[in-house]
């Protein structure tokens, strides 16, 4: 979820408050890493994240280290559960269900960026000022063909 507020947040922040990004919608911000000019490249992006994340999760599936010997290894706890939320049984399954449900969520929220970049070419604050401005005409229904995406605009 919070990945989905980073993708509202600097956009949200250029337009109300004029505070200056290099690209404050996300689309934009996210293709500069493939321009290869001297930053991180879009390769290098992707092998950092699955070599960290793969790590994390492996070391949590495997239980090799200290504080996750006999923990589920579909549900983390231990090490990554620093506030011990997961120590009654009852609130545990309750926090998974919430956890599973608010992935859901941002998944969908995330799909609902996905298309609305490609169908208006903008990012998703500025689709909700044109349509608060002019909901008649600026909707989904107005929109039928995704013909405006070209991320390097």
């Amino acid at each position: 979820m919070l990945g989905a507020l980073g993708c509202v947040f600097p956009e949200f922040l250029s337009n109300q408050f004029g505070i200056n990004f290099q690209e404050p919608v996300w689309f934009k911000a996210g293709a500069q890493i493939f321009d290869n000019d001297g930053t991180v490249t879009g390769h290098t992006a992707t092998s950092l994240t699955v070599i960290l994340m793969g790590g994390a999760e492996s070391y949590r599936a495997n239980g090799g280290g200290p504080g996750v010997e006999g923990l589920d290894k579909l549900y983390p706890g231990g090490p990554f559960d620093p506030l011990n939320l997961a120590d009654d049984p009852d609130s545990f399954a309750e926090l998974r269900v919430k956890e599973i449900k608010n992935g859901r969520l941002a998944m969908f929220s995330m799909f609902g960026f996905f298309v609305q970049a490609i169908v208006t070419g903008k990012g998703p604050v500025e689709n909700l000022l044109d349509h608060v401005a002019d909901p008649g005409n600026v909707n989904g229904f107005a929109q039928f063909y995704a013909t405006k995406f070209n991320p390097s605009q």
